[in-house]
């Protein structure tokens, strides 16, 4: 089977819907709805994981309000599932969380604390102890190489950890070093660009915990990084699609 034919499923996107916070499109930059589900049909990717842009990319942002917006576009919507995004500083988006975990469209709780502008080792007891209780997914941006992590991978056992943005042997050492095997990575953003990271994270054993994501940029380079990268149908399959299917197979 040609590997183009599979349907991919990206867990790590965002887009614009008017808020006064969306992210700046340009004459050649654009990540409103219509324009990511044509990019998505045109490169055979099924379904997106999402937050809005609005909010993550400052804390100044009514983040509440986003995540009530996305809650609802992904009760409705075939192709988007929900990210909810929780800043440790404000209550109410936990509560959020707490409440929109237990839908059948949330992938769990999004994290960014790099443009949030808190540190997450200041704040995990505000987020940890809800995801270890829901046996959530945390999506995060990290701060700093994934390593960082691993104390609080061995700390909340049943959390799932997704280090966006794989580039490196920061991500593939946080993976393989993970004590209970529950730090992951995803493809997004532009270190998809290294002409060997792929294949690297999968010479070093880490198949199972690969994700493919795309952060808005060309869904086409995005797909085709692994489509045309140097390693085996079977891991190729894992990253497009296996490997959300078993993680996520309540979303699916």
């Amino acid at each position: 089977m040609d590997i183009r034919q599979v349907k991919a499923i990206d867990v790590h996107s965002h887009f614009n819907h008017g808020s006064k916070w969306d992210s700046p499109q340009t004459d050649i930059y654009r990540c409103d709805i219509p324009y990511l589900e044509a990019m998505n049909r045109a490169a055979n990717v099924e379904k997106m994981f999402c937050s809005t842009f609005a909010s993550v990319v400052t804390a100044e942002a009514d983040i509440e309000e986003e995540n009530e917006y996305l809650y609802d576009y992904a009760l409705k919507s075939e192709w988007c599932c929900q990210w909810v995004v929780i800043d440790p500083r404000r209550p109410k988006t936990a509560e959020q969380a707490a409440r929109m975990l237990n839908t059948g469209k949330c992938a769990g709780i999004k994290l960014h604390p790099p443009l949030h502008g808190y540190r997450l080792y200041d704040w995990e007891d505000k987020i940890f102890p809800l995801a270890e209780q829901a046996e959530a997914f945390v999506e995060i941006h990290p701060e700093d190489s994934p390593t960082y992590l691993l104390p609080l991978a061995a700390k909340y056992p049943h959390v799932k950890i997704i280090a966006a943005h794989m580039n490196g042997r920061g991500w593939t050492d946080a993976i393989k070093m993970a004590p209970n095997c529950n730090i992951y990575a995803d493809t997004s953003g532009s270190a998809s660009l290294s002409n060997h990271v792929i294949e690297f994270a999968v010479s070093e054993g880490c198949i199972e915990r690969i994700f493919y994501g795309s952060d808005t940029y060309a869904v086409g380079f995005q797909r085709g990084r692994i489509d045309d990268a140097l390693i085996s149908y079977e891991d190729k399959y894992a990253i497009l699609r296996g490997n959300a299917e078993r993680e996520f197979a309540r979303l699916l």
